[in-house]
């Protein structure tokens, strides 16, 4: 089949879904003031006539705004990773959405499943966007968050795509007050256990650096981010020898604690390398295993991140469960 008859399937597929799913149902009952536009971070307009209640997102970190702003039924779909609650802190509600999907799936996938909104981050392909939007998919771009200022940002647009502006403000709200009360407990730990130097080994390469999200959560928890003191900033590899040069008091290697994943393996390959051995923390023993759920956070999670960081840092008096999330949803 051609790429035009490609196009002209999905669109019947699509459009057979949104029929059937308004069936039975009198136009009389569809309220008339329930209109409402988003304009999302690319400049693009989004109409609604209803709010949207077939939702998928492309990233975990939508996912997780979404589910702090609504129940699970309003999701068609969510991220395969949430299902396993070694990786999720959102695994219950995530078993309640009726599909999973990859992270970026492709368009097939996402037509096939019906959805009346798609919230996708700034990394994905425009061409995708296009895709889905020309078989009548309402597609929101949002931001991927480099600042917790940018993922307060991120929950309110994402709100106003789901018609819940009030709760978006309300979930910035209680991000703030949790941010609050973890910043009064680091403020009452002891000066001298502060200021320490801290680097990711993360198999996102680029990550870590200044201008990331990691980099606000070791500055919030009292520390300082090793390679960003050294120059590297979000979206730069650093190499071996700038590693070695910057010289941490702590090396972070995010994990879900099973030694098959991925990430456990990529760090343990990386400090294998001898030239590493002269460093101060592998000298020390200050390799830190953060989970990677928390540190990773670009959601209204990230507070948990930030205690994480803590906990690691500072002992056990910031320990936490595995399953925090905060949520407004009614």
């Amino acid at each position: 089949m051609g790429k035009m008859g490609r196009s002209l399937a999905l669109m019947g597929l699509l459009l057979f879904g949104l029929l059937a799913a308004s069936c039975g149902k009198p136009a009389a009952e569809q309220p008339k003031d329930t209109a409402y536009e988003v304009v999302d971070i690319r400049g693009d307009t989004v109409r609604f006539l209803i709010k949207p209640k077939r939702v998928l997102t492309f990233t975990t970190g939508a996912d997780e705004v979404v589910l702090g702003l609504v129940k699970p039924e309003r999701m068609i779909a969510v991220n395969q990773d949430f299902m396993d609650p070694a990786r999720s802190n959102v695994a219950a509600l995530a078993r309640q959405v009726p599909n999973t999907i990859e992270r970026n799936p492709a368009v097939e996938r996402v037509a096939a499943l019906q959805p009346d909104l798609v919230i996708v981050q700034d990394w994905i392909s425009m061409d995708k966007v296009q895709a889905l939007r020309d078989l009548g998919i309402p597609v929101v771009v949002s931001r991927t968050p480099r600042s917790i200022e940018e993922v307060r940002a991120t929950i309110r647009l994402i709100a106003a795509s789901l018609g819940e502006i009030e709760r978006g403000e309300k979930l910035v709200n209680r991000m703030d007050e949790e941010l609050t009360a973890i910043q009064q407990r680091i403020a009452r730990v002891p000066a001298e256990k502060k200021g320490k130097t801290v680097a990711l080994v993360s198999i996102m390469p680029g990550y870590g650096g200044a201008g990331c999200v990691f980099d606000e959560i070791i500055r919030a928890a009292g520390g300082e981010n090793a390679k960003a003191l050294a120059g590297n900033r979000q979206g730069q590899a650093m190499t071996k020898e700038q590693f070695v040069a910057c010289n941490p008091d702590y090396i972070f290697l995010p994990s879900y604690h099973d030694p098959r994943t991925k990430e456990e393996i990529y760090g343990a390959e990386y400090m294998s390398d001898p030239s590493l051995s002269g460093m101060k923390a592998v000298r020390e023993n200050h390799l830190r295993y953060p989970w990677a759920r928390y540190i990773y956070n670009i959601s209204q999670n990230v507070v948990f991140g930030i205690q994480e960081a803590a906990r690691v840092l500072y002992g056990e008096e910031f320990n936490q469960p595995p399953d925090r999330h905060l949520t407004v949803a009614e």
